[in-house]
């Protein structure tokens, strides 16, 4: 090579070559660079390098010619931060920064003699699209070109200083290349974004070679004709580890960057951003080794990097992280995403880490490193510990298949079935902690399931014969590590052990889980107490098969009907848990395949779905739906049955038996427990929900038109099911067969047809229209003159009915939106259109010839006769009716409907006539008449009812309470626990919460039960605490309660508490024209160093601009284009930021960003930090006024207040009143209170 001179007749700081010959020179220790040094200076400097001299690097044998080497570019000098980047340079210039930091200078000092690369981790080199020797253009203050050896690949433009180096000076990322030029005189220019580097050929062919190529490919790469391959610029890659690191002699730092399985080096992090480094290290041929306490070499064949980090702990950091990456690159990720194709193998089994990469080959249990590490404490006689990445060999397929068999959660059943909440393992848990869990589970067996057979030797090695015969390789585990002998007599010659026997059979994976316990140590725990001996009786495997017509699987619900011809005929089997299905019954190889374990969901349709009178669906849990069909009725039925018995669990076996319309499982929450889902199996058969809950040995039954509410919380995908007393949360864990269960169970909810049986019900088995009805006339109509004899607005009627009929439950009957001749209306228009009529076409006739019988006492006693003979719906209906009708005749007096004016308008309108016959109208008043007779009514019960309707109109007319109160809560709301001002136990208080409560409702319902009187200046709001992140938001006034809930962690908790900064916010944003912000703040991102928790980066000025739409986070004020946008929308903003962030002030605010796309949900938190508290007011205040176009609190708080409070305690002296919409307890209630103290009402009056 030959050496450039440069002329030094005047030295600048912008100056430096690193083009400097020695020849055979062995290089000593190389010393700090001083570049404002003559150069002579410093070329005596590195002459006096001696590697040889330290310890700590290779012993290297020099080559004839030795030369010092930069690793960055002389035409890209160490930048200046402060000093922006031109994207519009002089060719004769210097392309980088003007001022010079430093140079990094590194010996070429020949082949190390390392071992060689291992076998197999060669890294595949990329395409070289081109490559050959071209000019660089001269630094700042030179006139000589740099001779460079260029390579173009199809990720990468890089230059070296020979053909020979294995480091590049510098590379630019093919896709950062916006343009390539001829400039003239054999030159060209490769144009990036921000900056330009000129290169000169041999001649213009050359030159003209080297421009057609670049341009035709990045060209392709411009127009996405070729796909991004696996080395992307590593800016769009997401680092494990990144920061300034100090190379040996040098005084400037470089970004450090390592990503993946590669070593990334960059002059500082705006080239990183930019994409253009110095050289990339590949992991693959490196070994890391500490020297001292802040320093470590990367030591490669080719050349020794000597690192020094900023501190020791940054130093371990950095080690462990170069360390990972030497694991990745010599890592095979193909048996990981296999065996993580089980998303419960995506936790590990002891602690629940995400992406466990360690297996117990034996126990067939998937772990993180951590506990790996303590399952190799208990020796390979319990524990065979392998890496699903390094340890390739050891997965066989037949291994990589029992993994997926069991899974973690199915084997968790067995290992973890009694483990105490005390005991449980979290990712966080110290190495003592997991060590002491870990023998207890394994080696002692603390927490297993006990087989039946527990004890009994004889009978476990005769099931564990019985057992590899079939595919039930769960049920060979629990056998073989509740005692069972691996190696026991079979009593068959040719197969004398049940490894053998398992062979004889083809049951590969039988044969493989035993092959891997032929010597494991056995749990030592004792079952304390007599065993009772059981025999085994092993399950029958499921076959069947016979010829089904299929469509193409799909990944959406099917909404169209599809004809005969869309349907293919395919041979079909169901054998071994598989169910399989051929082109023909001859061919042997299947089209495709479904374990029992992927079938999540069968569905089976009507008969007029599709062009097959008889079809089913399937659903797997890989979100696909596979639809079946026939014509032949029988073979339908025998298809349903033996699939759901294949995919069924023996203790929900009993919902074979009904004759389902969907059948599956469903992740689960219940009761007062919303932090783990359960596991069961449901199953939809017409208006009921039959369901095997997890822990439950008994079949649940949940009629589903009787449901207080139905909601689905989109947000959350869950589908909330309220009954009396219970709430039942389902969750959505596969969107495709979740979407079919809600609607399913939505339309088993609704109405039916017109019969009173097929209406929404209450408890009672009263339609919902007709208990609503009565209960709002009771309450707003009883003193309406003429009541169900006017007439309400035809129009309004009619609306009524259609929102009763599309859903009853969601009606809520409110005075200042009803009209009580309205909602009268409605409710006989309801029963004359019902479709028997409430006395039934069967039993009209016998009820209208009653009322013609002489004596009263039989006439009783055959109305009392025909009563028992109606439908358990129909005869609650009429009592319900009847009861109500006595009670507007015994206010006749102020409605003037008496007992006569009733029966003319209900006589027709419940026998459906044309009421010119008085017989309708004469059993109605007779019924009304007799009511305590026929339905045998308490006296007592019937005066305390009268007692209440009296208070009720009572209290109308002294408080004239002409506005409407709102519905009570439903029973069965979720309870949870909200504190006062702070959360202590004095302050606790447990509140009912519906999915339509607000955080103002919920605010004012804590206050009211406090007594706490709400002064004029005073913002009370609901707050979500996190004392994990040291975060706080006040909930907007609107924000629904119960999705929050859902979503909070066990260390998070609601609180009410004074807004201080609401009046200062408010003010703030009254005086603002502009709705944006914008200006500087200081940013950082949350970032997770190699699974640890603990996090890197630091805080940056940034400027940033929020708008209506989102916000924009630039590089600086001068910056055109955003580094980084957010929708506003998919933003929430927390007041504070964890101490161990070590903010540079205390004024900061977390924010968390979480993206809509279903595919893909993104979540991301960063925190933007201020300087004054002021100026953080004001970005939350802009923040709350954008999501919420300016409704950021309610103009009028105290009509809000007043209007939440009424139905929570509405009293009037010592006498609770009586709630509009109350239940039929709190009526009773509130009698028994008037009864007992009749003047106590009015004394405050």
């Amino acid at each position: 090579m030959r050496r450039i001179h440069q002329p030094r007749p005047e030295i600048r700081s912008g100056d430096c070559s690193d083009d400097y010959e020695d020849p055979d020179q062995v290089f000593p220790k190389p010393q700090a660079v001083n570049l404002a040094e003559d150069p002579d200076q410093i070329y005596s400097k590195l002459q006096s390098v001696n590697m040889a001299d330290r310890d700590v690097f290779l012993p290297v044998p020099g080559w004839g010619k030795g030369r010092y080497n930069s690793l960055c570019s002389d035409d890209e000098l160490l930048d200046d931060d402060n000093e922006p980047i031109s994207s519009h340079r002089s060719s004769w210039q210097d392309y980088g920064l003007s001022t010079l930091q430093g140079s990094v200078y590194l010996p070429v000092r020949g082949r190390v003699l390392a071992p060689p690369p291992r076998d197999g981790t060669s890294p595949e080199p990329c395409p070289v699209l081109k490559s050959g020797w071209l000019d660089k253009n001269p630094t700042q203050g030179s006139l000589y070109y740099q001779r460079r050896w260029v390579k173009l690949d199809v990720d990468y433009l890089r230059y070296f200083d020979n053909e020979k180096e294995v480091y590049s000076k510098r590379i630019i990322p093919t896709a950062a290349i916006t343009g390539v030029t001829n400039v003239g005189e054999q030159k060209f220019e490769v144009v990036t974004a921000n900056r330009t580097f000129l290169f000169k050929a041999e001649s213009d062919s050359e030159r003209n070679e080297w421009v057609a190529v670049l341009q035709n490919f990045t060209r392709g790469c411009q127009e996405g004709s070729r796909e991004m391959t696996s080395l992307v610029p590593p800016s769009f890659l997401t680092p494990e580890q990144e920061g300034y690191l100090e190379l040996r002699g040098l005084r400037s730092k470089l970004y450090t960057v390592v990503s993946g399985d590669k070593v990334f080096l960059y002059k500082n992090m705006e080239d990183y951003r930019l994409g253009i480094g110095i050289t990339s290290i590949d992991m693959n041929v490196g070994n890391v080794k500490v020297t001292d306490r802040r320093s470590f070499d990367l030591t490669t064949p080719y050349r020794i990097f000597s690192f020094l980090a900023d501190s020791e702990q940054h130093k371990e950091q950095w080690v462990e992280a170069m360390r990972d990456a030497i694991g990745e690159a010599l890592s095979n990720s193909e048996v990981a995403k296999q065996i993580w194709a089980e998303p419960s193998n995506c936790c590990c089994a002891d602690c629940g880490a995400a992406k466990p990469e360690w297996a117990a080959i034996n126990l067939c249990v998937v772990v993180c490193k951590c506990c790996a590490g303590e399952h190799r404490g208990l020796g390979p006689s319990i524990s065979k510990v392998r890496s699903l990445k390094m340890d390739r060999k050891v997965w066989t397929e037949e291994l990589i298949q029992v993994f997926l068999l069991l899974g973690n959660e199915r084997l968790n059943r067995f290992w973890a079935a009694n483990i105490p909440p005390s005991e449980a393992l979290s990712p966080t848990s110290c190495s003592k902690a997991r060590r002491e869990f870990i023998r207890s589970k394994y080696r002692q067996g603390k927490y297993r399931k006990y087989h039946p057979l527990y004890g009994n030797q004889r009978e476990l090695n005769n099931a564990l014969c019985i057992n590899v015969q079939c595919s039930d390789v769960l049920e060979t585990l629990c056998l073989v590590f509740c005692g069972a002998d691996v190696n026991c007599s079979t009593g068959q010659t040719a197969c004398p052990s049940p490894l053998s026997l398992a062979l004889a059979h083809n049951q590969k994976l039988q044969a493989q889980f035993l092959s891997h316990n032929l010597n494991t140590e056995l749990p030592r725990s004792e079952v304390t107490g007599d065993m009772e001996p059981q025999h085994y009786s092993p399950q029958h495997p499921v076959t069947h098969n016979g010829f089904l017509f299929k469509t193409a699987s799909m990944v959406r619900p099917i909404t169209e009907r599809k004809a005969k011809e869309e349907f293919s005929r395919r041979w079909c089997m169901l054998n071994d848990g598989n169910f399989s299905y051929y082109e023909s019954d001859k061919t042997s190889t299947p089209n495709g395949a479904l374990k029992s374990t992927e079938i999540v969901c069968l569905s089976v349709n009507t008969s007029e779905r599709h062009g097959y009178d008889h079809t089913f669906e399937l659903y797997s849990d890989s979100e696909r739906l596979y639809l079946f069909g026939t014509d032949d009725q029988d073979s339908h039925k025998e298809w349903v049955k033996s699939i759901t018995k294949m995919f069924i669990p023996s203790n929900a076996e009993a919902l074979l038996r009904l004759s389902f319309e969907r059948i599956g499982r469903l992740k689960y929450k219940d009761g007062l427990n919303l932090q783990s889902p359960r596991v069961g199996w449901f199953a939809l058969v017409g208006s009921s929900l039959h369901a095997y809950l997890e822990d439950s040995e008994e079949e649940e039954e949940i009629h589903l038109r009787k449901l207080q509410e139905l909601s689905i919380q989109q947000e959350n995908e869950v589908l909330v099911l309220v009954e009396r007393g219970r709430t039942l949360y389902i969750e959505g864990e596969r969107k495709l067969d979740f979407q079919g269960w809600c609607v399913g169970i939505q339309k088993a909810a609704g109405s039916a047809g017109d019969s009173l049986s097929q209406q929404q019900l209450t408890e009672a088995d009263i339609p919902v229209i007709v208990d609503r009805c009565i209960d709002y006339i009771t309450q707003c109509g009883l003193t309406s003159e003429g009541i169900y004899r006017k007439s309400g607005v035809n129009s309004r009627v009619a609306a009524l009915c259609e929102a009763f009929r599309r859903d009853a439950r969601n009606v809520r009957l409110k005075e200042e939106e009803h009209q009580v001749d309205d909602v009268s209306n409605t409710l006989k228009r309801f029963f004359r259109e019902s479709g028997e009529g409430l006395f039934t076409i069967q039993a009209a006739s016998a009820w209208l010839s009653t009322p013609v019988i002489p004596e009263e006492s039989k006439k009783i006693s055959q109305y009392q006769l025909l009563l028992s003979r109606l439908p358990r719906v129909n005869k609650a209906t009429l009592r319900a009716l009847v009861n109500h009708l006595y009670c507007v005749q015994r206010f006749a007096e102020l409605n003037q409907m008496n007992l006569h004016n009733l029966a003319i308008v209900f006589g027709p309108t419940l026998f459906q006539t044309d009421g010119k016959d008085y017989t309708a109208g004469r059993v109605v008043e007779e019924l009304i008449e007799h009511y305590t007779d026929v339905f045998e009514v308490d006296e007592q019960q019937l005066k305390r009812q009268l007692d209440e309707i009296t208070v009720i109109i009572k209290v109308r007319e002294k408080l004239n309470l002409n506005s409407s109160v709102p519905a009570s809560g439903s029973a069965g709301d979720f309870i949870c626990t909200v504190y006062l001002e702070e959360k202590k136990e004095t302050a606790e208080q447990h509140v009912k919460i519906p999915g339509s409560m607000t955080a103002a409702e919920l605010t004012c319902e804590i206050l009211d039960r406090r007594k706490i009187q709400v002064r004029e200046k005073d913002y009370w709001s609901c707050w979500e605490v996190s004392q994990k992140e040291e975060t706080e938001r006040p909930l907007h006034h609107l924000e629904r309660v119960l999705p929050i809930l859902h979503s909070l962690g066990t260390d998070s908790h609601l609180l009410v508490k004074k807004n201080l900064a609401m009046e200062a916010i408010l003010v703030y944003l009254a005086s603002k024209v502009d709705v944006s912000k914008h200006g500087m703040v200081k940013f950082r991102e949350e970032r997770s160093i190699l699974g640890l928790g603990l996090n890197t980066g630091s805080f940056h000025d940034r400027y940033f601009i929020l708008n209506t739409v989102s916000l924009r986070m630039y590089k600086e004020v001068r910056s055109n284009r955003p580094e980084r946008e957010w929708q506003v929308k998919n933003l929430r903003v927390y007041l504070g930021i964890k101490k161990k962030l070590r903010p540079p002030t205390c004024w900061g605010l977390t924010v968390i960003y979480k993206s809509e796309k279903q595919e893909k949900p993104e979540k991301q938190q960063w925190y933007l930090c201020c300087d004054t508290q002021t100026e953080m007011r004001e970005w939350f205040s802009t923040f709350l006024n954008v999501q919420y176009d300016g409704n950021v609190w309610p103009v009028d708080a105290a009509q809000t207040r007043v209007t939440r409070a009424l139905p929570v305690d509405t009293r009037h002296g010592n006498v609770a009143l009586i709630p509009l919409r109350g239940s039929e307890n709190e009526m009773r209630n509130s009698v028994a209170a008037f009864t007992a103290d009749p003047l106590g009402l009015f004394r405050d009056v």
